[in-house]
């Protein structure tokens, strides 16, 4: 190696050792003819000292950022009033006795520095700059830290990593597959996996009983700050499992993770709430439970009143604030609601007097009693009435709405759940069909098996997703592994026997040979390893994201098919494609 240490590594215990750093120019300073330097790498910054009675200080006076060195010298206390205690090495300084400049850098086209504003085009451009930044390197290694976590415990358990393949057939998955034209078979493609669902599930017909991987999946869908067309799920499976089984799994790893990676102590088991709590409570089936706001359902005491839109709705749903709307507050939520599916939002306040606003000459003064217990200390009440879902669909998209302008937000809490108890199909209104909730491979409760024919939407699922701070971080199921099953079940989608055939012909062919039930889940890694580090956004947490194009300006991918490619994979480009190409 070209060191004897890294740069944040050595502390005043290492006072009179001699060293030898390499790194990057990260920051100088000139005081009194003496040239401090603060070298960098990724584990820290070391302050190097150039004393001008030195053959190369001439050399070192040249020396701008990011241009990248090696020094020899011996570490010495710095003086007082010039020690940094803010600095892991803040209190020591290596005076240097040679100099070797390894690279020169031209001038940055953005800063390597955690203060610089930088454009995303510009990031994104220069990544390799981007990344030297600690901050986000820090975020990588909270990332690797958690990955190795999670196999850590995995292993533990008992269960083995095994890579299913990148070049599949074409599965419906609910997204579109990137492909891949065949050269040896004309005409032909590969599908990429948008996950390994057919796969693992192979696995567990063949006898290994628990197993893992980190996968790379691929959807070609619209992006956005948690969507990427690659991205990295922790995936695993286990053979003679029930519910009570995964989630302990899950919950073992996840614990393990947040632990190693960010150093908090997650209690587990993890609370559990059915899907239909969820919608009620929260509006949506991946509450953040980090804040209040629990909707109130008042479809008895509205439909009792003389507002007519109450009387002839099917819900009722009422957000509290224990804030005092303005009337223009009040407006502008009600321009949001109506842009989030609701068809009105009526309101009342709550003081000392009791009840008043613009409906309240509907309720009798028994019946705005009944809402005022609900409402509790809440000073201004919101009402959406429409069919069940809609109702706590659209309250849930105002109750974020409502927290995200109202609340100071939370930070350092990791709020983990477990929803459960989801019908296995909704009716998709636009097709006239029954889709799946999560995908075909799910059981049904055996209880509701009998519905699969008579009435769908009384099929519940074993399914399960595990939700942190209002994301939802994964889902799973207990799956289905019968073949006759199966096939009842993609009955229902309106899939004929002879599609199944073709589509998954070789997984129900599988299960004919013995198949023991099994269950798993497949969690996002990339949302994990954002949210670990106190974000959202996914691109934070990988090394080289997409733009929302689907574009990499570092590389320049997508880049135009070359004629020659073309013939290779026996493909032509239409008119449309061709204009494209030009203009690349």
């Amino acid at each position: 190696m070209l060191r004897t240490h890294t740069c944040g590594e050595l502390t005043i215990k290492d006072k009179g050792k001699k060293a030898e750093l390499a790194g990057w120019v990260h920051r100088r300073r000139d005081h009194g003819g003496v040239i401090f330097i603060d070298l960098r790498d990724r584990y820290g910054l070391a302050q190097v000292v150039f004393k001008p009675d030195t053959s190369f200080f001439k050399e070192a006076d040249k020396l701008r950022r990011e241009d990248v060195i090696r020094v020899k010298g011996k570490i010495d206390v710095r003086p007082e009033g010039m020690k940094n205690p803010k600095m892991h090495t803040g209190e020591i300084e290596l005076v240097v006795s040679e100099l070797d400049v390894l690279n020169k850098a031209e001038t940055p086209p953005i800063e390597v520095d955690e203060d610089a504003h930088i454009s995303e085009e510009a990031r994104m451009k220069y990544q390799y700059l981007y990344l030297r930044i600690p901050s986000v390197q820090k975020r990588l290694m909270i990332r690797h830290k958690a990955a190795q976590a999670i196999r850590e415990f995995l292993d533990g358990e008992g269960f083995v990593e095994i890579e299913t393949p990148m070049l599949i057939r074409a599965t419906p998955e609910g997204a579109r597959d990137y492909v891949v034209p065949s050269r040896v078979h004309p005409g032909m493609i590969y599908s990429l996996p948008q996950s390994p669902q057919l796969y693992k599930q192979i696995l567990m017909a063949s006898g290994f009983d628990k197993y893992y991987q980190f996968p790379r999946c691929l959807r070609d869908e619209d992006l956005r700050a948690d969507r990427q067309p690659e991205f990295t799920q922790v995936d695993l499976e286990m053979s003679f499992a029930e519910e009570e089984d995964v989630y302990r799994v899950m919950e073992g790893a996840l614990k393990n993770a947040v632990k190693k990676a960010i150093g908090v102590s997650i209690k587990t088991p993890f609370p559990r709430m059915t899907y239909h709590d969820a919608m009620n409570k929260y509006g949506n089936d991946k509450p953040d439970t980090r804040y209040g706001y629990e909707l109130k359902d008042v479809t008895k005491t509205g439909k009792e009143s003389e507002f007519k839109i109450f009387k002839e709705a099917e819900t009722i749903k009422m957000l509290g604030l224990e804030k005092e709307l303005s009337r223009k507050e009040i407006e502008s939520l009600e321009a949001f609601a109506k842009q989030n599916g609701a068809k009105g939002l009526a309101w009342l306040k709550q003081g000392e007097k009791g009840i008043d606003g613009p409906i309240a000459k509907f309720f009798k003064e028994s019946q705005l009693k009944e809402l005022s217990k609900e409402a509790g200390k809440a000073k201004t009440l919101l009402f959406i009435a429409d069919t069940w879902k809609k109702a706590c669909e659209a309250t849930g998209r105002l109750r974020l709405e409502v927290i995200n302008r109202f609340e100071t937000p939370v930070k350092d809490k990791y709020n983990f759940l477990w929803v459960t108890n989801y019908p296995l199909f909704e009716y998709n209104e636009d097709h006239e069909r029954w889709d799946p909730q999560h995908h075909i491979f799910t059981s049904p409760t055996k209880e509701t098996i009998p519905f699969l024919e008579k009435d769908p939407s009384k099929v519940m699922g074993r399914l399960y997703d595990v939700i942190l701070n209002g994301v939802e971080l994964g889902s799973g199921s207990i799956r289905i592994h019968d073949s006759s099953l199966q096939e009842k079940v993609m009955k229902v989608i309106g899939m004929t026997h002879e599609e199944a055939e073709t589509k998954f012909g070789f997984l129900l062919e599988a299960f004919k040979y013995g198949a023991p039930p099994h269950g798993g889940i497949a969690i996002g890694f990339d949302r994990l390893a954002a949210l670990l580090n106190g974000t959202n956004d996914i691109r934070e947490v990988l090394a080289f994201p997409k733009n929302k194009n689907a574009e990499n300006p570092m590389d320049g991918c997508p880049t135009p098919w070359e004629e020659e490619q073309l013939k290779e994979v026996h493909l032509k480009l239409g008119e449309t494609a061709l204009k494209a190409t030009k203009k690349k």
